[in-house]
């Protein structure tokens, strides 16, 4: 008899609960924990979930960054953009931008050819959101850097999304490729994220509608699950980002409903256990074989983007004066990488199949550094910003 799929899903929620807590006596993020515990109980290490087991819980990993995404969008008030201005947009140009360049500078300096180059160096644009976010619900935090992480994170895929459509359309022309296209090439990333952001925004328009009916808590739970799955359905049909999709949908439903902070509580009564799977299996697909193949080329890709993270997030929070707090402590919480770079290896395996398999080598191996210890960056940073208050012990007092 098989072990079903619920099963291993089942050993997934108690072992991440187990570790979320060992995590959280080491004065670690849970999120930590249930990355670990995946890992240990994946193909990579005990191999208790086998291959085949994770590959069908692609349907977890949909709902929980649809959620994810939704979350990061409700942070995109329309008071929040008049108090700051267009400071989060510039800040994640430059932060994404800058990675960009500093991974393709390493790669040429390394002797690598221009075309692998900027693919492998707009990849690095990308930022993951989940574990930061995670980590963000976790502590409470809350600040100027919590503030602009929420925005900047958000932003950051479009901006990686196009330079990646330039980098695969110039690869393709210096190898020698069909360049009757190029102009459509280019814009094609341009296109995908208008299209994103148009079906979220028309849905969180639409949103609204039934809340008049629909005034119950559970109610409002179930048409928040059912506008959520909407959003993910239609970009997986269209093939476009279901991330900004879902961004989109958040951010109307908050700025068009005035009941926008109650509905994004009552959606926290489901995400819990859908996040701890999530990063619980995320953990189960990282693969340690591919550490020992990835090289100084690996070894290069990981230094130089967080390097051009954190000096892009820098500058840019500089040059739009953000506070001093913004430019010295957000780069470090820009550092996780995860589904979007792991996305964008598959679409260069077609674009650029000379170059995929070490590509893929690269960055599955920095996703494994980057989400071990990008959620402990993270927590550390925020503290040292001071938007993470740890609570005083409270002594007892002897009596008699």
């Amino acid at each position: 008899m098989e072990l079903g799929v619920l099963f291993y899903l089942a050993v997934i929620v108690f072992c991440a609960l187990a570790f979320g807590r060992l995590a959280k006596l080491c004065k670690l993020p849970n999120v930590t924990g249930y990355l670990v515990a995946g890992l240990i109980l994946g193909p990579s290490v005990l191999g208790i979930i086998p291959k085949e087991a994770v590959t069908n819980f692609h349907l977890i990993s949909d709902m929980a960054l649809g959620f994810i995404a939704f979350s990061i969008g409700s942070e995109f008030k329309m008071s929040y953009f008049k108090r700051v201005g267009f400071t989060p947009i510039v800040i994640a140009i430059f932060e994404a931008l800058i990675a960009s360049v500093a991974v393709t500078l390493g790669m040429l300096a390394l002797g690598n050819d221009l075309a692998f180059s900027l693919v492998i160096g707009s990849i690095a644009a990308a930022t993951a959101p989940a574990a930061t976010i995670m980590v963000v619900r976790q502590y409470k935090a809350k600040g100027p850097v919590t503030e602009t992480l929420m925005s900047v994170v958000a932003l950051d895929d479009a901006v990686a999304l196009i330079a990646f459509g330039f980098a695969v359309t110039i690869a393709k022309s210096l190898n020698g490729g069909v360049q009757e296209n190029m102009l459509l090439s280019i814009l094609e990333p341009v296109w995908e994220i208008v299209q994103s952001l148009g079906i979220g925004a028309v849905l969180g328009a639409l949103f609204v509608v039934p809340l008049r009916w629909f005034k119950k808590e559970s109610n409002r739970l179930c048409l928040i699950v059912g506008f959520v799955f909407i959003a993910i359905a239609l970009s997986n049909l269209l093939d476009i980002s279901a991330l900004l999709t879902c961004m989109a949908l958040g951010g109307v439903m908050v700025n068009v409903c005035r009941e926008g902070d109650a509905i994004m509580r009552i959606t926290d009564f489901v995400t819990p256990p859908l996040f701890m799977m999530f990063f619980a299996v995320s953990g189960a697909e990282l693969e340690l074989s591919v550490i020992p193949t990835i090289g100084v080329v690996g070894i290069c890709y990981v230094v130089m983007r967080v390097a051009g993270k954190m000096g892009g997030a820098w500058l840019g929070a500089k040059i739009m004066k953000a506070p001093r707090a913004v430019q010295k402590y957000l780069g470090p919480t820009l550092i996780p990488q995860a589904g979007v770079a792991i996305g964008l290896t598959l679409v260069a395996q077609s674009a650029v199949p000379e170059y995929a398999q070490v590509i893929r080598a690269v960055v599955l191996c920095a996703t494994f550094i980057y989400e071990i210890i990008g959620p402990a960056v993270s927590k550390f940073t925020l503290q040292k910003a001071g938007e993470i208050v740890t609570a005083p012990k409270v002594k007892a007092k002897r009596v008699g």
